[in-house]
């Protein structure tokens, strides 16, 4: 019986340092952070502007299509990592086809260009 549990032993070691960092991790900003913020600090930042009390009021809604922009594009170039792995495993085929997926992703961009979709004036 102790053999088995032996056998356990890396796994509550890694279990005892992952809580051993997530409680360091959850610690230290307390420990180490300034604690005098400034109206910067304090502004919005995510949404690119401040709160507002009419749901029906009109905003800039380029964030969004930059962000939603950025987001496919990441997405879009994530698959060429599983392809590169496996780059001589599929052959001149994988190959073709992701110069196709490419090509396709090159004429979007190229859209989103033309049409200023990435301008932020």
């Amino acid at each position: 019986m102790s053999e088995l549990l032996g056998s356990y032993l890396p796994v509550v070691i890694f279990i005892g340092v992952a809580m051993l960092v997530g409680v360091a991790l959850v610690v230290a900003p307390f420990l180490v952070a300034y604690r005098n913020p400034d109206p910067e600090k304090l502004s919005a930042y995510e949404c690119g502007f401040n709160s507002f009390d009419d749901a029906r009021m009109k905003f800039d809604v380029r964030f969004y299509l930059v962000s939603i922009l950025f987001i496919i594009f990441d997405l879009e170039v994530a698959f060429l990592f599983p392809w590169a792995v496996s780059f001589g495993e599929i052959g001149m085929f994988g190959f073709w086809s992701m110069m196709v997926f490419l090509a396709v992703l090159t004429v979007g961009f190229i859209y989103e260009w033309k049409k200023g979709a990435l301008e932020w004036d």
